[in-house]
C-alpha cells in the first residue's frame, strides 16, 4: 500500500478520500484553489498545497501545478476523485512519465473508452447492444441529417469526449439537429477542447441503468450490480438506486455479462462504469458509454454489497489481488441516494452560490451523508453547485423511500436554495413509488405531469 497520495479534487469526494485513506493508513495531500483555500475538510488531511486562483481551469485542472505539488511533496500516487481529471488520459500519461502512479485505469484505456465513438466500436466487436447511430465522429450537417434520417428521429447529438450531462442535445426534425449540432460544438470544445460529435437514436422511453465492474492488474474482474440513474435534469444524475426497480432477473443478468465483457475487452483496470440504456418498449438494453472512473453515485452500491470502492481503488493501484471472487459477493437491500445542489429547480436549475446560514444533517439507521458542507460554509460560484449526498440503506424498496422521505424533511439547508424540495417532490409522487421511471420523468414532473 502507497504511504503518501495527493487528491487532485475537491468539496465532498476529496473528504471521502481522505477518510477512506486514514482506514488504511496512507497520509494524504490535499490540493486546493484560492477559493476553497480554508475550507474546513482540508484540515483533516495531513498536508494541504494551493495550486492556484478560484478558476477550475487555473487550479484543479492545472496539471503543471498539480504535477508539481505532488513532487514536492513526495506522493507515490494520484486520485483524481471525478470529474476535473479523472477521465484525462493526457493526465495519466503525465503522471506515468512523472513516476507518479494515477489511480484508474491506464492512459491507453482511459483513451480507448474516453472517445465515445472507439468505446462504440469495442461495444460491436465484443457483441455488446449499441444504438443505432454515427459509426464515427460525424463530419459535417449533410452526414448527420443522412444518419438522422436513416435512423429516425428523434436522435441525440453528443460530444465523443463528453460527460455530466454537456455537449449534449436532442433534435426531434431537420432543424433542430442543424442548430443543435452548433450549440452542442460549441459546448463540447468550451467544456473538454473537443468539438467531436457522434450521433445516435433517441429513446423516449427509456431508462439509464449501469453496472459497477471492479478489476485488479492481474485479470480479475467482478461486477458489483446494477444502479438506476434514470431520474435527471438536463441528462445530469439526480436521484439513483440500487437496484434497478426497472429490470428483470434476465436483463439484469444480460447487463452483468455485458459489462464485464466490455472491461474485459479493453483489458480494464481498477473502477469502472458501464452505462445502458433500457428501453421501456421492447425491454432491449444498449450500450452508451463507460464512465472510467469512480462514479458520483459509488455510495449506493457500497451500502448493498459492504464493500468500499475508494479503499479497492487503492489497493488495485497498489497492485493487490481482488480478495474475493465473483461468488462470494453478495448484495443486500436496497440504497437510494439524492444529490443535494444549491439550485433553484424552479428557475432552470440556476446555482445558487452563497453562505450555507444553517446547517443541519439527517441521521438514525441506515443513513449516511457525504458533504464537505457545514454551516457558515460559502459556496463558491466557480464549480459544481453539489452540495452533498443523502445516501439511505434499507432491507426494502418501500422502507428505503419511507427512511428517504422522513430524511430529506430532516435535512434543513438555509441561506441557498436547494434541491431538496423537488427530491421531496419525486419521492412521494406515486409512479416512482410504484417504480415507474423514465429518463423522462423530472422533465414531466417539472411539467406538471
Amino acid at each position: 500500500m502507497f504511504s503518501r497520495v495527493l487528491i487532485a479534487n475537491r468539496g465532498e469526494i476529496a473528504l471521502r478520500i481522505i477518510r477512506a485513506c486514514k482506514e488504511l493508513g496512507v497520509e494524504t495531500v490535499a490540493v486546493c484553489s484560492k477559493a476553497d483555500e480554508g475550507a474546513q475538510y482540508l484540515e483533516l488531511a495531513d498536508s494541504t498545497v494551493c495550486i492556484g486562483p478560484s478558476s477550475a481551469e487555473q487550479s484543479y485542472l492545472n496539471v503543471p501545478s498539480i504535477i508539481s505539488a505532488a513532487e514536492i511533496s513526495d506522493v507515490e500516487a494520484i486520485h483524481p476523485g471525478y470529474g476535473f481529471l479523472a477521465e484525462s488520459s493526457h493526465f495519466a500519461e503525465i503522471c506515468e512519465s512523472s513516476n507518479i502512479i494515477f489511480i484508474g485505469p491506464s492512459a491507453k484505456t482511459l483513451k480507448t473508452m474516453g472517445n465515445k465513438s472507439e468505446a462504440r466500436q469495442v461495444a460491436i466487436k465484443n457483441k455488446v447492444p449499441v444504438l443505432p447511430g454515427s459509426e464515427s465522429t460525424v463530419t459535417g450537417q449533410q452526414e448527420a441529417l443522412d444518419i438522422a434520417h436513416k435512423v429516425g428521429f428523434p436522435v441525440l447529438i453528443k460530444a465523443e469526449a463528453g460527460g455530466g450531462g454537456r455537449g449534449i442535445r436532442i433534435a426531434h426534425n431537420d432543424a433542430s439537429l442543424v442548430s443543435s449540432m452548433g450549440v452542442a460544438q460549441r459546448e463540447a470544445e468550451t467544456a473538454f477542447k473537443d468539438p467531436s460529435l457522434y450521433i445516435e437514436k433517441f429513446i423516449e422511453r427509456s431508462c439509464h441503468v449501469e453496472v459497477q465492474v471492479l478489476a485488479d492488474q492481474h485479470g480479475n474482474i467482478v461486477h458489483l450490480g446494477e444502479r438506476d440513474c434514470s431520474l435527471q435534469r438536463r441528462h445530469q444524475k439526480l436521484l439513483e438506486e440500487t437496484p434497478s426497480p426497472s429490470i428483470s432477473q434476465h436483463q439484469r443478468t444480460e447487463l452483468y455479462k455485458a459489462a464485464v465483457r466490455l472491461a474485459k475487452a479493453v483489458n480494464y483496470v481498477n473502477a469502472g462504469t458501464v452505462e445502458f440504456l433500457v428501453d421501456k418498449e421492447n425491454g432491449r438494453f444498449y450500450f452508451i458509454e463507460m464512465n472510467t472512473r469512480l462514479q458520483v453515485e459509488h455510495p449506493i452500491t457500497e451500502m448493498v454489497s459492504g464493500i468500499d470502492l475508494v479503499k479497492e481503488q487503492l489497493r488495485i493501484a497498489s497492485g493487490e489481488h481482488l480478495g474475493y471472487k465473483q461468488r462470494q459477493i453478495t448484495l443486500n437491500g436496497v440504497a437510494i441516494e439524492c444529490r443535494i445542489y444549491a439550485e433553484d429547480p424552479d428557475n432552470g436549475f440556476r446555482p445558487q452560490p452563497g453562505r450555507v446560514s444553517a446547517y443541519h444533517v439527517p441521521g438514525g439507521n441506515g443513513v449516511r451523508i457525504d458533504s464537505h458542507v457545514h454551516q457558515g460554509y460559502e459556496i463558491p460560484p466557480y464549480y459544481d453547485s453539489m452540495i452533498g449526498k443523502l445516501i439511505v440503506h434499507q432491507g426494502t424498496r418501500q422502507e428505503a423511500i419511507a427512511c428517504l422521505q422522513r430524511a430529506l424533511n430532516e435535512y434543513r439547508i438555509e441561506g441557498v436554495k436547494t434541491t431538496i424540495p423537488l427530491h421531496i417532490k419525486i419521492i412521494n409522487h406515486p409512479n416512482y413509488i410504484n417504480g415507474d421511471i423514465s429518463t423522462t420523468f423530472v422533465e414531466g414532473l417539472m411539467n406538471g405531469e
